[in-house]
């Protein structure tokens, strides 16, 4: 049986960096939704992804075609983003196993330590319990204490 460990920030970067491809699974058309704020920043002009929302209740988010499953795509994502219950995983991480996605990422306070097993016994990435929108900002020098760029570079109070 293989073993997971946390990938660290360097390798989190490598695998956003050769990502072009996101299978957004629980991908939600409620603006309040957290699926819903990352797949924005996600699709914007900020980010380079194209991405696919997974959802058998919706026909499509933000003007983009949704997907009942991940063997209903028609691409095989890179990554398989995941806004679904701790319990959901373990066959989400199958799934995205199957298909040959090179990674699979747990989002802020998901959690499965085995998904992360069968994500790396299938070679892929696997991350948990970490925003894509988070990490990417941090990564491209947009992301403030309060996550969002303040365009402040001083810690000093404007005049």
């Amino acid at each position: 049986m293989s073993t997971w460990s946390p990938p660290s920030s360097i390798e989190r970067k490598k695998i956003l960096d050769k990502t072009r491809t996101i299978a957004v699974v629980g991908a939600s058309s409620n603006p309040s939704r957290a699926s819903n704020f990352v797949m924005t920043y996600l699709a914007s002009s900020i980010c380079d992804y194209e991405l696919y929302p997974v959802n058998p209740r919706e026909a499509e988010i933000n003007g983009i075609t949704c997907y009942p499953s991940l063997d209903a795509l028609p691409i095989v994502p890179d990554m398989v983003d995941v806004f679904r219950k701790p319990e959901d995983c373990l066959a989400i991480a199958q799934d995205a196993a199957n298909l040959g996605a090179a990674s699979l990422w747990l989002q802020l306070g998901v959690e499965n330590d085995e998904a992360m097993v069968i994500a790396a016994e299938a070679g892929m990435d696997a991350v948990q319990n970490r925003c894509t929108k988070i990490e990417h900002a941090r990564f491209a020098g947009g992301l403030h204490l309060a996550g969002f760029d303040t365009g402040v570079i001083s810690s000093r109070r404007a005049s």
